[in-house]
């Protein structure tokens, strides 16, 4: 791991590999190191090189500057990772996942230069009401100082974010439960930063439509977070876009259903024009 600085803000990032080059562009608050587990190793065996990163307000040094108060908007995430790839040698493939897919999309705007293809997971152009009041409630709850027991946090976590086919296997749902409930609380000032950011961006159906790098948009079928038709409504946006679900997969279905989301990720990527 190396820590660059960018834009006046210090990145964390390492990179796996050679070959042409992917990022990994991790949602809300999540650490980048979330992705080798699964994707690492197999855009790996690809043949591709890998950096994964921990966005602005994320890493100890900047979480720490990251008042209730503040928010990150997501152009300066995208502008983060514009000097993250010109750093690694670009144009890159980006793969984002939730607020991942936002930065990447926002980067394919700003700087086509920079952007082979995308990959966007649970990718979206607008909240929905539910979510929208969601993420306003999150805000809220971490302004609030209210601290959230971890027990709660976790079955809270695992319901908005894993599919019922996951929760249904009692074994695997009390191992989800474990390793969520050893995360930090239910909001982070990192995840309160940027879903204040996510929640200015607003809208952005009429500026998408303006993308025209290739696009995969994959959505999982139980996804109550970013539900499928959101992903549909994106993919149709997308001059160039394509679409794929996965099934039995929730939110994190890049975790839960890997090696589906991994194919067609790769597929897409390695494909010919």
């Amino acid at each position: 791991m190396i820590d660059l600085t960018v834009n006046g803000t210090v990145l964390s990032a390492t990179e796996h590999g050679q070959g042409p080059l992917v990022v990994l562009i991790m949602g809300s608050g999540s650490p980048g190191s979330i992705w080798r587990a699964n994707q690492v190793p197999a855009l790996l065996d690809a043949g591709f090189r890998v950096v994964t990163y921990d966005q602005r307000g994320v890493n100890a040094g900047t979480d720490a500057r990251a008042a209730h108060t503040e928010s990150i908007p997501v152009r300066q995430l995208a502008d983060d990772l514009a000097g993250l790839i010109e750093h690694f040698g670009g144009p890159a493939h980006l793969v984002g996942t939730s607020l991942g897919s936002r930065v990447a999309l926002a980067l394919a705007l700003i700087r086509r230069d920079l952007v082979d293809r995308v990959v966007t997971m649970t990718g979206h152009a607008r909240l929905d009401p539910v979510a929208e009041r969601l993420a306003r409630g999150e805000v809220e709850l971490f302004d609030s100082g209210v601290e959230v027991p971890a027990a709660y946090s976790s079955a809270v976590t695992a319901l908005q974010n894993l599919s019922p086919a996951s929760l249904r296997d009692e074994a695997a749902a009390r191992d989800w439960l474990d390793v969520l409930e050893l995360s930090p609380g239910a909001v982070t000032s990192a995840e309160r930063a940027h879903v204040a950011g996510l929640l200015e961006l607003g809208d952005r159906r009429a500026a998408y439509s303006g993308v025209t790098t290739p696009v995969l948009v994959l959505s999982f079928t139980d996804d109550v977070m970013v539900p499928p038709h959101l992903g549909r409504e994106l993919a149709e946006l997308l001059p160039t876009a394509e679409y794929v679900e996965v099934s039995d997969a929730g939110h994190y279905g890049y975790l839960e259903r890997p090696g589906q989301t991994n194919r067609h990720v790769i597929e897409f990527l390695t494909r010919s024009r």
